[in-house]
């Protein structure tokens, strides 16, 4: 991803701190100078297509303390968007909170009048997507939009058509917690990869990159209302012989006391789901 020059950068060289006699804006050439091309690339310092726009789907429900927070930092990636908000019938004061930010350009806010699920807020958000790609984004702050160039990259070099941000592969911060939670996502996934014949290593990660096309083939044939939406999502992409990339992510995992949703039932559902969309739409 190509910075963005607007913001001059401090007057100070970024290589060896000294002080610059002017404003400093490198450009995407210095620093892939400065850094080389692979440590830039891996960074997400590359050329985007300059029509290029991404539509971001934010599912949320009872979210009150984060979405503000959310949405302040997907606006802070500078990338040409769209951000879909779905509100899956909240009752905390989320849609208060939504309600304050209508009318701006880059937002779209849509209401479920009762709670149906991510997976029904999702479909929403797919159905009224219009970017070239469009990515996941869950609203309790739990995955960085800071992330979202690297997640792109294996799309917009024409490499991959679905991209899955794995917090397994990833050598970034997380935080630590909930064993089981872990020993259940690695099963799953095992599970799924049964199935689906891919090498994955995380299929529950909200961070699902697709390219548009992919969507709209995709998002007519969705039926799962709650968490069964990841599997289904995982073994539609496979059954269609998609080009699927995984790439590291950091991940910052709450509580249930801090409002984490899924839980021993919808493992059990995506249990059904693997078997069940491996062989039917």
């Amino acid at each position: 991803m190509e910075p963005d020059p607007s913001p001059p950068l401090a007057a100070a060289c970024p290589l060896c701190g000294q002080a610059t006699p002017e404003t400093f804006r490198p450009s995407l050439e210095q620093w892939q100078q400065w850094l080389g091309a692979a440590v830039a690339r891996k960074l997400g310092l590359y050329r985007l297509p300059p029509d290029l726009r991404l539509s971001v789907i934010v599912p949320v429900y009872n979210e009150r303390e984060t979405i503000a927070e959310v949405i302040r930092r997907i606006r802070a990636v500078p990338i040409a968007k769209e951000i879909i908000v779905v509100d899956d019938g909240s009752r905390d004061g989320t849609q208060e909170v939504l309600a304050g930010m209508q009318g701006q350009p880059d937002l779209r806010v849509y209401l479920h009048p009762e709670n149906r699920g991510k997976g029904a807020a999702l479909r929403t958000g797919m159905e009224r997507a219009t970017g070239d790609i469009v990515l996941i984004q869950d609203a309790d702050l739990e995955y960085d939009p800071a992330e979202y160039p690297q997640l792109l990259r294996p799309i917009v070099e024409g490499n991959a058509d679905v991209v899955f941000g794995s917090r397994f592969m990833s050598d970034g911060p997380h935080r630590v917690m909930y064993f089981w939670h872990f020993v259940a996502n690695r099963l799953l996934t095992q599970f799924s990869n049964l199935f689906t014949d891919l090498n994955l290593s995380d299929m529950e990660t909200c961070f699902k990159v697709f390219r548009r096309e992919v969507v709209q083939a995709i998002a007519p044939t969705l039926k799962e209302n709650r968490f069964g939406i990841e599997p289904e999502l995982t073994a539609k992409v496979a059954r269609r012989r998609y080009r699927v990339f995984e790439t590291g992510v950091s991940y910052s995992g709450r509580t249930y006391e801090e409002g984490k949703k899924i839980g021993f039932r919808d493992a059990l559902r995506a249990i059904w789901c693997i078997l069940r969309y491996w062989r039917w739409d």
